[in-house]
């Protein structure tokens, strides 16, 4: 984050990060006083809960309720109670857990019964530079010209500064069983799974086949985006890509 404060010369940072987000807060106002850049936090007001919604003082309270209940359960409460719905029955089969993709997290899923395998979320400007580097000198070394191979690079990994990774809203999943980055992902179970119902939770496949002279990039079934529910529901059900659905 300094180094990103820097570089980019900010003036002003205004931290409206979620206020359990602490140590993320913490983490954005070390680095503004260390580059010496202006730190504003941003605070929110508490939101009354939606009609219809239950509220429970504790976890214990919820599973109770939810051991009574049928259907699917999308958490979103993150792995450090995750060991406590793993107690209900079925929850492998019924739970979608959403968490951060860090090793404690996925460990904590799996130590749940679930099988998950996240191989790209966020990535810093040069890890995406040392990505398109490695595949510009790829296709140099198949006999590319230079202009081509960086044209040709660019289909298959945005250049840097410009991927949705870098933002922090993309994420690259692949099944268990298939983990190769190619267009044998969208036979696999996980895929067909997330190509129905991700619109679902705001995320929509980010690059789909018969879109890449639109996008400029290639199929890739294993790329979702985050854009929010109503329009990732507009997005699915009109059949278009997210160039398609911003122009005017």
């Amino acid at each position: 984050m300094e180094a990103l404060l820097v570089r980019e010369r900010f003036d002003l940072v205004v931290d409206a990060t979620h206020p359990y987000a602490a140590e993320v807060t913490e983490n954005i106002a070390q680095a503004c006083r260390r580059a010496g850049v202006e730190y504003l936090r941003l605070l929110r007001e508490a939101d009354a809960l939606p009609e219809g919604a239950v509220y429970f003082p504790d976890t214990e309270a919820a599973v109770n309720w939810l051991a009574e209940t049928e259907g699917n359960i999308l958490l979103t409460t993150g792995s450090k109670d995750l060991a406590k719905y793993a107690a209900l029955p079925d929850f492998a089969r019924r739970a979608y857990v959403r968490v951060l993709p860090m090793e404690a997290s996925l460990t904590a899923c799996r130590a749940a019964g679930l099988s998950p395998v996240i191989c790209s979320a966020y990535r810093s400007y040069e890890k995406q530079e040392e990505l398109y580097r490695n595949k510009v000198d790829r296709l140099l070394a198949q006999g590319y010209a230079q202009t081509d191979a960086e044209e040709e690079a660019g289909r298959e990994v945005a250049r840097p500064g410009t991927s949705e990774h870098q933002l922090g809203l993309a994420v690259d999943i692949v099944d268990l069983d298939n983990q190769n980055l190619d267009e044998t992902q969208e036979d696999t179970a996980v895929q067909q799974w997330l190509m129905a119902h991700s619109w679902e939770y705001g995320f929509i496949l980010r690059y789909p086949g018969g879109k890449s002279e639109i996008t400029g990039i290639i199929y890739e079934p294993w790329h979702y985006r985050y854009v929010g529910r109503d329009a990732a529901a507009e997005i699915y059900e009109q059949g278009v890509c997210l160039e398609e659905y911003l122009a005017p």
